[in-house]
């Protein structure tokens, strides 16, 4: 980590973990999501020059399931950055400041439905008794054929409808606070690009930021419609696009299985393909080695990926 004299460094999301050493006593452990962690200053612990102090800025999500809001009587932290360490911790502290404080409540965003018909089973639920939980709805979006492309868990604890702006008998329906569940701004130009069915041509998905290609990865991992990969063979990486996480998932789903499709949505489950997954295995070695992939950068910002070793699906 940099000292305080250094620029500041970005560790992105990761998590803290908050475990008992009597859970008997102090229940279960509690987690933290961080978003877009920043360590903004170190120093040396007082009195222990084997540690350091780090002052950090950060987005703090908790899930209200796992416990309540004070600490253990004897906790132990933990650290989970995937951008330092990906599946065991990142680090380890003693004590934590500014982690049980109060803070104000997120500003909910409704979601508009427009132009909704009135069937029997919605009708249902707009005419329960509110407020009301536990009524989750699953919003589908579909392409002209018909197909689901990606889909949404909704909470219908309060719901508004009224007459549809479109008029005839439909209805247009207000989600107030629908969840985190949601799709961002960025996905109704990426849904546009998938309309008329999956891409048929690589890299539509450069034009977009990181949010519209974390929108274009998620409609590739929805339906049984990803294209058969062939095992063996060199495969043609193009890289001139992959400027973040999203770009090089897309572009490695892209030469590997085609347009359109993925192959991982991350990347442990990347790491998992690699070692014999989906449709594309990596080379066999006869000493009974684990099987690893070669991949040769080329100066084109391209690279080839060799595998040999099929597999069925």
């Amino acid at each position: 980590m940099a000292d305080s004299t250094q620029l500041v460094r970005l560790l992105g999301d990761g998590m803290l973990s908050i475990e008992p050493v009597g859970p008997a006593n102090d229940g279960p452990a509690r987690f933290w999501d961080l978003e877009d962690t920043a360590v903004l200053a170190q120093w040396p612990t007082p009195g222990d020059p084997g540690r350091v102090d780090i002052v950090v800025g950060t987005s703090v999500r908790e899930d209200d399931f796992w416990g309540g809001k004070r600490l253990p009587s004897s906790p132990r932290f933990d650290l989970w950055f995937p951008s330092i360490r990906g599946d065991s911790p990142s680090g380890g502290c003693r004590s934590i400041d500014g982690l049980l404080t109060p803070r104000p409540l997120r500003p909910t965003r409704p979601v508009h439905l427009i132009g909704c018909e009135p069937a029997a089973p919605l009708l249902a639920l707009l005419c329960r008794p509110l407020p009301q939980k536990g009524d989750p709805i699953r919003l589908r979006r579909l392409d002209r054929h018909g197909r689901t492309m990606t889909g949404y868990r909704l909470d219908l604890d309060t719901v508004e409808a009224r007459p549809s702006v479109l008029g005839g008998a439909l209805i247009d329906v207000t989600i107030t606070d629908p969840g985190d569940d949601r799709p961002t701004p960025a996905a109704r130009e990426v849904w546009e690009m998938w309309s008329d069915g999956v891409p048929t041509r690589t890299n539509q998905w450069a034009q977009f930021d990181a949010e519209g290609r974390s929108e274009w990865l998620n409609l590739t991992s929805v339906g049984p419609y990803v294209p058969d990969g062939l095992s063996g063979g060199t495969y043609h990486l193009d890289g001139q696009h992959v400027t973040d996480r999203a770009g090089l998932l897309l572009a490695l789903g892209e030469a590997l299985l085609g347009p359109g499709s993925h192959y991982g949505r991350c990347l442990d489950s990347m790491t998992d393909y690699l070692g014999g997954g989906l449709s594309v295995a990596p080379r066999s070695h006869s000493s009974g080695s684990t099987p690893t992939s070669r991949a040769t950068p080329s100066p084109d910002t391209s690279c080839t990926i060799s595998t040999a070793c099929p597999t069925s699906r």
